[in-house]
């Protein structure tokens, strides 16, 4: 991690850009997945340039699926996070970057921190051709820095269908900061979104 805190930024040459942005384009969609999804939502919710986050299910074969068949792990799909974003205030590149320097650790398979199993998987979900290159070049590039120890196990899969997440795991890190795990796990990426991309950390963040 201290690796990861002295080469950030530079990844791209500049870090996101928040002021003096061009006019607003018409918003984009990204989709990520890095564990547990309360903590991934969290820190897209608070970067500048994003519009929602919602937390959800993606990659799996189960229509509409809940909480409790998810977390069985039997339905194929990952806790997933579904960004809309202004691209007039940040790419789709840099979401990229903070996904994978920030939002979770790219090098755990099938798991993130204290959660174990495929539906805490490491994944990028494309849209089309141009985020699939985009996922690619960017693991391609922060193997080739050396930006974390073990290698980035993160599947780069085409998004078939995002399904929103019940109403009360949406927002969960605002409505409840002093849940333990969210203390424990959580709250930390925040700081770290703040001390790597000041340029794009807000507070509070978007509802």
């Amino acid at each position: 991690m201290k690796r990861v805190l002295l080469m950030a930024g530079a990844l791209l040459g500049a870090r996101p850009a928040a002021a003096q942005t061009p006019p607003a384009k018409a918003p984009e969609v990204a989709v990520f997945a890095g564990g547990c999804f309360w903590g991934v939502e969290a820190v897209f919710e608070h970067t500048r340039g994003v519009m929602s986050a919602v937390s959800g299910y993606a990659g799996g074969t189960v229509r509409s699926p809940s909480y409790e068949e998810v977390s069985d792990g039997t339905t194929g799909h990952a806790e997933s996070v579904r960004v809309t974003y202004d691209p007039g205030q940040i790419s789709y590149r840099q979401l990229l970057e903070i996904f994978f320097l920030v939002a979770h650790d790219p090098t755990q398979l099938d798991r993130q921190g204290p959660d174990i199993g495929s539906q805490y998987r490491s994944a990028v979900f494309y849209r089309d051709e141009g985020q699939r290159r985009a996922a690619e070049e960017m693991v391609a590039q922060l193997t080739a820095r050396h930006m974390w120890a073990g290698k980035i196990v993160t599947a780069i899969e085409p998004l078939r269908a995002f399904y929103p997440a019940e109403s009360y795991h949406q927002h969960y890190l605002t409505r409840h900061p002093d849940q333990p795990y969210i203390v424990f796990n959580d709250l930390p990426k925040l700081d770290r979104l703040k001390q790597l991309y000041p340029s794009v950390y807000r507070d509070p963040g978007v509802d």
